[in-house]
């Protein structure tokens, strides 16, 4: 009994002491937060130039609440996260703030884009922003989206190559050719 007994005592110790270890990683990981995000956005900018999508920056509102004369930015976007409007944009205090993101860009650069409405035109205000701020704002949402974005167009890519060479296969046997 004595034997079950330090071995149940010494499985319990070492939880404790791997329950300590997991608390001070996650505090360092914590700590270098805005380090680890500014270094995805940067390594992320591929993914932005061929997966983002250029976002709205102004187009006027017909009587049906439809969009024309629609201005697109010239740079493509990953959207990471949205939060709570601002009450005003910073670069206009007569324009309520309609919806908030966190956007990253083919730059590799956190920029924040706000867009207001009226009844006649919807433009937006865009505002770069540190990594330490992306969070501060918008959460740790940001990083696991940023995550998924990147993994989801590996696996995009991964399933296109394939499809790509059974095509290959495919036509070259057809006729007659096997690849070199």
């Amino acid at each position: 009994m004595d034997i079950i007994e330090e071995g149940f005592l010494e499985i319990v110790r070492q939880i404790d002491e791997l329950k300590s270890k997991e608390e001070s990683a996650s505090s360092r990981i914590l700590e270098g937060k805005d380090v680890l995000l500014e270094r995805m956005g940067k390594l992320s900018v591929p993914v932005a130039k061929s997966a983002g999508i250029n976002l709205l920056v102004r187009a006027k509102i017909d009587s049906m609440g439809g969009l024309y004369d629609k201005v697109y930015t010239e740079e493509k976007m990953l959207v990471l996260g949205k939060t709570e409007p601002l009450p005003y944009r910073p670069d206009d205090a007569s324009k309520p703030v309609t919806n908030q993101f966190c956007v990253l860009s083919e730059d590799g650069m956190f920029y924040e884009f706000m867009y207001s409405a009226d009844e006649h035109i919807t433009d937006s205000y865009k505002q770069e922003l540190t990594a330490d701020e992306a969070v501060s704002i918008y959460g740790l949402d940001i990083m696991y989206m940023l995550y998924k974005a990147l993994e989801q167009y590996l696996t995009e890519e991964k399933e296109l190559v394939m499809a790509l060479e059974r095509t290959i296969a495919f036509v070259f046997e057809d006729i007659g050719m096997k690849e070199q």
